[in-house]
């Protein structure tokens, strides 16, 4: 499929195949395209949690909302913004900008500007905001890496987070939960896509 027919075909899946899983080799596939996912200053704030236990998902299920896609799914992947790897004092913000192969004066300058965009962000929209927008930046790039493998996905925005991060036993001082999405094979056709006409949302 070209990039084109992989946007027609996906859509939120509401109702997953329970007897349809997807093969490992497929998921990897999934996964490392979450690893190649780009972030805002190459920082990779992020951690997936990969739930396939039945039993796990039962206990996630009234956790978010009660929606069928969460026991219905091949794969539960909860997306967690990893706000502690982007302080300018953890040791992964100066190795990631030394990696880059540049002169030590090159390294210091990025890390100075690297830290006053923190402070500024933390005293406007805040870390987590900041963070769970690369994570969205992810969570496109694995539903579109999903559906051109023909295997479907769903976003999920409504969970109790609070509660999941409870059960997921989460230090919420330095990571929290962005959004959740399922993944498997749907039952049904999905519904014509309705969408905004281009003039509408492109201003030239």
């Amino acid at each position: 499929m070209d990039f084109l027919e992989i946007q027609n075909f996906r859509h939120a899946c509401k109702i997953f195949d329970t007897n349809k899983k997807i093969s490992t080799s497929d998921f990897d596939y999934i996964l490392e395209c979450a690893r190649l996912s780009p972030s805002s200053f190459g920082m990779q704030p992020w951690k997936l949690i990969v739930i396939e236990d039945e039993k796990r998902k039962e206990d996630i299920k009234p956790l978010c909302w009660n929606q069928a896609q969460i026991t219905s799914c091949s794969q539960l992947v909860i997306i967690v913004a990893n706000k502690d790897i982007v302080e300018p004092t953890n040791p992964h913000v100066k190795n990631m900008f030394r990696s880059r192969g540049l002169p030590q004066d090159a390294v210091d300058n990025y890390i100075k500007l690297y830290t006053d965009f923190i402070e500024s962000t933390r005293q406007t929209t805040g870390i987590y905001n900041w963070v769970s927008k690369q994570c969205y930046i992810l969570l496109a790039n694995i539903m579109n890496a999903a559906a051109s493998l023909k295997i479907d996905s769903c976003p999920i925005e409504g969970f109790h987070k609070e509660k999941l991060e409870k059960y997921l036993e989460l230090d919420t001082s330095k990571e929290e939960i962005s959004v959740v999405s399922t993944f498997g094979y749907r039952v049904n056709e999905a519904p014509e896509k309705i969408r905004l006409d281009i003039n509408k949302i492109v201003k030239r």
